[in-house]
């Protein structure tokens, strides 16, 4: 950082990470309890630091109030949860069905009974009977799994194997089959076991069709998830479309950005000139990050802050032009412009939220200090979503060209085709500054935010397709076998003049019915 002409002693600028390796005697919490007061200790700042666990980043990133607020694992959560639901509707139709079914089997529970088998050897004959299927259904599982798996690992944007060598791989297996196969099998064995051999042998079984009956409300249960996810779904896919078209505060069309690497910041003014009366750019500025992202934040000062006031500013270091070659739109005040004002070296501009924050009605020519400096405000712009499109606006300050930059951003000519100022630039670039990599566009780079939801909105309606089909199918072997066994029904109203649609009115009112009921629970859930 001294290198690069960097270094401060401000204990409250948030502009580099740090790295920590404890010693193998040393714990996080130890390590944390020890340093969690040395920035309030040596910079007077307000907030405490603490370490986070390395690993730990890709999961659980999330912070607010310095307490962690989640992360990817809530992603990680929400299909672990959709995967117990689906596997909860496929035990249901299992449920269904073979309660369904229980006419054909009633008579073989009533005669295994009237021999002296207890009930508890019958409850595990069907138990086992659930095992044995949803074992062979493992089986099958892990063949489907194989063959799905490129498909789903491009799906997901990340290479997926099965550990076949892992014992716990095969813990788990067995223990979801178990589960599974108890589950599923747990209602028909005791339901089943449960018929008196005197009213079953005599035919004196009363068919399991009440209005209101076990199998009815897990019909019910299934098509209730099932519209849940679906809203969901939807939900998702309009969160999207919203973020997408949310105001972000400046113009992505037309821009890219480039590193100031190798001989770019000794040849700034020369590239600049050049672009500009080649009439490739219309604006260029430099600033510490590209406008897409954060690299820095932190506590500031300002006139009538209260010492109670623990607000961080997400910072973004501009040189002059910025207004114009960004694309951000001033409220109040004026761009920097070093030509006109000097002193505009230390100038700054804030935006919305940042006037907010502070508590300002009229923020031009006030001051600010922050690293080490102040600034005098000198224009206030809409806000600037330079984090994720799907989180709260933060209040930004831009300082002007006395701070560091690292990115240069440039406006193309829109006269021009796309490609063609790109070539152009490519040139002047190669001239000053030869093998380096060159640009990025920003609608690229913002665009790029959307990847994560745009994934998790195909894998929610991969699940959400896999939930419904897996209910139709069983409402589809519930009504099939309805149908099967009321024949001799249907025969007698086609012979009475019954109509086709009467007829599939009459098997399918009870089944819409309970989609309805459904819907009615679904609905206020989901919302």
């Amino acid at each position: 950082m001294k290198r690069l002409g960097r270094a401060d002693d401000l204990w409250s600028n948030n502009s580099v990470f740090t790295y920590v390796q404890l010693t193998p005697q040393a714990t996080l919490a130890q390590a944390n309890q020890n340093i969690k007061q040395v920035s309030i200790k040596h910079g007077g700042t307000k907030n405490e630091i603490f370490l986070h666990s390395f690993p730990d980043w890709w999961l659980y990133s999330k912070f607010e109030n310095g307490q962690l607020a989640g992360g990817r694992i809530e992603m990680v959560e929400l299909f672990t949860i959709i995967a117990v639901f689906i596997l909860l509707i496929a035990c249901i139709n299992f449920m269904n069905l073979s309660t369904a079914r229980s006419e054909k089997r009633a008579k073989e529970v009533g005669v295994r009974k009237v021999v002296g088998a207890p009930r508890y050897v019958l409850i595990a004959q069907f138990l086992t009977e659930s095992i044995i299927l949803a074992s062979l259904a493992g089986i099958l599982s892990i063949g489907i799994v194989l063959l799905c798996l490129p498909a789903f690992s491009k799906l997901i944007g990340s290479s997926l194997a099965v550990d076949f060598g892992s014992p716990s791989l095969w813990l788990y297996l067995l223990g979801i089959i178990l589960f599974t196969g108890i589950l599923a099998g747990s209602y028909p064995a005791f339901f089943l076991s449960g018929f008196q051999p005197l009213k079953v042998l005599k035919s004196n079984f009363a068919n399991f069709n009440h209005a209101i009956n076990p199998r009815k409300a897990l019909v019910v249960i299934q098509f209730t998830i099932a519209i849940i996810l679906m809203i969901s779904t939807l939900v998702i896919r309009q969160q999207i479309e919203h973020a997408q078209n949310r105001l972000n505060g400046y113009d992505k069309n037309n821009l890219i950005y480039v590193f100031l690497s190798g001989d770019i910041t000794k040849n700034f003014p020369l590239i600049k000139n050049e672009l500009i009366n080649e009439d490739v750019a219309i604006s260029i500025t430099r600033s510490l990050s590209p406008v897409t992202s954060i690299w820095s934040n932190g506590m500031i000062d300002w006139e009538g802050k209260t010492s109670d006031d623990t607000h961080t500013f997400d910072s973004l270091n501009i040189d002059e032009g910025a207004v114009n070659t960004l694309g951000l739109e001033l409220i109040e005040g004026r761009d920097l412009d070093l030509l006109k004002f000097p002193t505009d070296s230390n100038a700054a501009l804030i935006t919305e939220s940042a006037q907010l924050a502070m508590g300002m009605e009229d923020p031009i020519g006030k001051n600010i200090r922050d690293e080490g400096q102040n600034w005098h405000i000198v224009g206030v712009v809409k806000d600037v979503i330079m984090g994720s499109p799907f989180e709260k606006i933060r209040p930004v300050v831009m300082y002007g060209a006395s701070s560091w930059f690292s990115v240069m951003h440039i406006k193309l000519n829109a006269n021009l085709p796309a490609q063609a100022a790109v070539e152009k630039t490519k040139q002047i670039f190669k001239k000053y500054n030869p093998n380096e990599p060159f640009y990025n566009f920003i609608d690229e780079e913002y665009n790029a935010k959307f990847t994560d939801t745009h994934r998790l909105g195909k894998i929610a309606g991969l699940f959400t397709f896999l939930t419904i089909f897996i209910s139709c199918l069983g409402l589809f072997g519930l009504a099939a076998y309805m149908a099967e066994n009321r024949r001799q029904e249907i025969g007698v109203r086609k012979v009475l003049g019954a109509s086709v649609f009467s007829l599939v009115n009459l098997l399918n009112r009870e089944f819409i019915i309970l989609v309805a009921i459904a819907c009615l629970l679904a609905f206020p859930i989901a919302y």
